[in-house]
């Protein structure tokens, strides 16, 4: 939280992907080091966050320019008030386990990464590694810290008989002495405190206290006057000493591996004099931030990558297995994960809490929970239930929906992972929070269902709720293929419910006021709508070709807008791509519609554009008029600019046409059928660009009757 608050919350069981493994704790560690340093950060003040992330400041001061200051304070504030789970080295038992792993079945024991505190986890497949029946639970618990430590000794890349200096001798420092000295080589371990430098040699090491000359000539007369092949830099502090020092005991053209968070303010002669290499461990290994391999389930073939996250920690329980590293003397302090917060304590006030766990005892065969924040009671026709809680839906969605009017029909909220889901309800007034989707739809008490989960979940939630009778708003895309939008249609017209699709764009007020004065007129239109889209890291969720990338995700928001203000939907749709990604699935795209009525629209979606550029601008020519919105808050009509026109993109607009149209305030204008139409005029554009002639073909049954596509790619 902002604060830095800890707290132990109940939250409904994860529900695990086909990648994943659903994994009940019996043991997580506590990383000293990384967890101090969060609850720091967290606790600080904005101005001393401001002050560590610079980076982020930066990304904020660029979206304030190009998307408003306002909406960037929501959504930074948003994020700021996130709940943040803690801890990622632990120990369990699977309950089940996706189609899509390999090698693990119920029943067994694993070591699992990247999820941590927590009775239930839902864990990345290649990140739930089997134990050996040798290795206790507790020692197994050290999973993820020890490959952390042993990532760092294969950066530094010295054989048999070399020698090696640790500095830091913390939690990681020292599994990384034991590790090392299990590698047949000669280690130094160094700290500033006697008693880790003391521990660091019961187990075979040179522990050291850090004395400056004195420390560096112990060093040198134990390497032979040359100083050690590599030092692993595992301390935790701003400062760069640590760094600068493990160039004076390092011999000529050796290795620094930078393992912890250590200050870099260095002085470049120390380095070149000696070509001193200095590298950086990244967390467990390679796989560790990958996409493809911690949520697609995709290993590296071991021919190419010998070492991975998953095979560090196999080869770490390989170790404890044979009994050449043991790490139950490490271990201070063990707590009933009920007592996390005590242990907590331990952690920042006893300075010998070196490994601290906690113990977990919930049953391998779990029954799924409904959480209640607290009771409601509400006899209103529009009681609510929503599935997704990500920042969009925390930022934007659930502020527009209690400004609409809904804050008192909001009943129950599920989310993939359920502490998002809690975080929200607490902060929305929302009752209950459920497990699954399916637990949300099941309940008697909930008579609309908001979706704003991924992408690819959009089409099979809307069918299962309009068939278990509920109204229905989806966020867009309403489908990401042609068979998932025909089960929708499908659905919709064999059941009695309304079914809303998240085109906020058409209800934005400057929309709105354009569309008067354009009825007014007669005749075709030309529409101009740049899009200066910028660009997303490789990371993001829209790169995973099972979300259907941008054009699916977003440029239907402005297909559908643009047919709205026409008033038809198209009968020819033309698109032409950069040729830079996957066909379907590029980023810079130039879409052009034409509508029955001769009227044109192009959209010109594009990702690389200075980023001081607004991101929307809207030209529109014909019936005697021009109109201009830039980015919504600005609107010229005929050359003059209209005063006063209120902002904003029309979300709270939108949910309050939906709650009228509910309770029977509103008729229900075939908004509807203009869903459906954007989403066939997308999937015609997803056609073009991918040019296969056997989707051409059967464009007809994608798009309205005379629909046409073509396909080009500028290479």
């Amino acid at each position: 939280m902002s604060d830095g608050e800890l707290r132990i919350v109940e939250v409904p069981q994860p529900e695990p992907g086909a990648t994943e493994v659903l994994v009940a704790t019996r043991r997580s560690l506590l990383s000293a080091g990384t967890e101090r340093a969060v609850r720091e950060l967290a606790s600080a003040s904005l101005l001393a966050k401001a002050r560590a992330r610079p980076d982020l400041v930066r990304q904020v001061i660029n979206r304030a320019r190009t998307g408003g200051v306002r909406s960037t304070l929501a959504a930074v504030r948003s994020r700021l008030d996130e709940d943040m789970p803690l801890g990622y080295s632990a120990a369990g038992v699977v309950v089940s386990a996706g189609a899509a792993t390999d090698g693990i079945r119920p029943g067994m024991r694993v070591a699992t990464a990247s999820v941590g505190h927590a009775e239930y986890q839902a864990v990345p497949g290649l990140l739930a590694v089997p134990v050996p029946e040798p290795v206790s639970d507790q020692a197994a618990a050290f999973g993820a810290v020890a490959a952390i430590a042993l990532q760092g000794l294969r950066q530094a890349e010295v054989g048999v008989g070399g020698s090696v200096a640790v500095v830091g001798l913390g939690l990681v420092g020292q599994l990384t002495v034991r590790l090392a000295l299990a590698s047949g080589l000669t280690v130094v371990g160094i700290d500033l405190r006697q008693w880790t430098a003391d521990l660091a040699g019961s187990g075979g090491a040179v522990g050291l206290v850090e004395a400056g000359a004195a420390t560096t000539e112990q060093i040198l007369e134990l390497t032979r006057g040359r100083g050690v092949d590599a030092v692993l830099i595992t301390a935790a502090t701003p400062s760069s000493e640590p760094v600068a020092r493990s160039a004076e005991i390092t011999r000529d053209r050796g290795r620094l591996v930078v393992v912890g968070d250590v200050g870099l303010h260095l002085d470049r002669r120390r380095f070149y004099e000696r070509e001193l290499d200095l590298r950086f461990a990244r967390s467990y290994g390679p796989g560790r931030y990958d996409r493809s391999y911690e949520e697609w389930g995709i290993d590296y073939p071991v021919g190419h990558v010998r070492w991975t996250a998953r095979r560090n920690i196999e080869a770490y329980l390989d170790l404890v297995a044979g009994g050449r590293v043991t790490v139950d003397d490490l271990v201070t302090h063990v707590f009933d994960v009920e007592r996390a917060l005590s242990a907590y304590e331990v952690l920042a006030a006893d300075p010998r809490a070196l490994a601290v766990q906690l113990s977990y005892s919930a049953p391998a065969q779990p029954s799924r929970r409904t959480i209640t924040i607290r009771p409601r009671r509400s006899s209103v026709s529009t009681r609510a239930g929503l599935v997704g809680a990500g920042n969009y839906a925390k930022a934007t969605f659930l502020p527009a929906l209690r400004a609409a009017g809904w804050a008192d029909d909001l009943v129950a909220i599920t989310s993939a992972k359920g502490l998002s889901a809690r975080h929200a309800a607490e902060r929305n007034g929302i009752a209950v929070v459920v497990p699954t989707a399916e637990d949300l739809l099941a309940r008697d008490d909930i008579d609309v269902v908001f979706i704003l989960s991924r992408h690819d979940s959009h089409a099979h939630l809307v069918v299962r709720a309009l068939d278990a009778g509920k109204h229905v708003f989806v966020e867009k895309p309403l489908a990401l293929t042609q068979d998932e939008l025909d089960d929708v249609v499908a659905a919709y017209d064999r059941n009695s419910g309304h079914l809303f699709v998240g085109f906020n764009r058409r209800y934005a007020p400057m929309v709105v006021q354009a569309k008067k004065v354009l009825e007014a007129g007669s005749g075709p239109v030309t529409i101009a709508y740049r899009v200066n889209a910028g660009s997303l890291p490789d990371s993001h969720w829209y790169h995973d070709r099972r979300q259907g990338g941008r054009v699916r995700g977003e440029v239907c928001h402005f297909i559908d807008l643009a047919s709205w203000l026409v008033g038809e939907q198209p009968r020819v749709v033309h698109a032409y791509g950069s040729g830079r990604g996957e066909p379907g699935l590029e980023e810079d795209v130039s879409v052009l519609l034409g509508y029955p009525d001769g009227s044109t629209a192009t959209i010109t979606y594009c990702t690389r554009g200075h980023r001081r550029t607004s991101k929307e601008r809207l030209e529109i020519l014909g019936r005697g008029h021009t109109v201009v919105i830039d980015d919504f808050r600005c609107l010229e009509i005929d050359g003059r600019d209209v005063k006063r026109a209120p902002t904003g993109k029309g979300h709270q607009d939108l949910l309050t046409h939906v709650r009228a149209v509910i309770t029977g305030e509103a008729p229900d204008k075939l908004e509807l059928e203009a869903s459906f139409g954007a989403t066939r005029a997308a999937l015609s554009a997803i056609a073009a660009l991918a040019g296969i002639e056997e989707q051409a073909s059967r464009l007809p049954t994608q798009v309205d009757p005379g629909t046409s596509v073509s396909a080009a790619f500028n290479s």
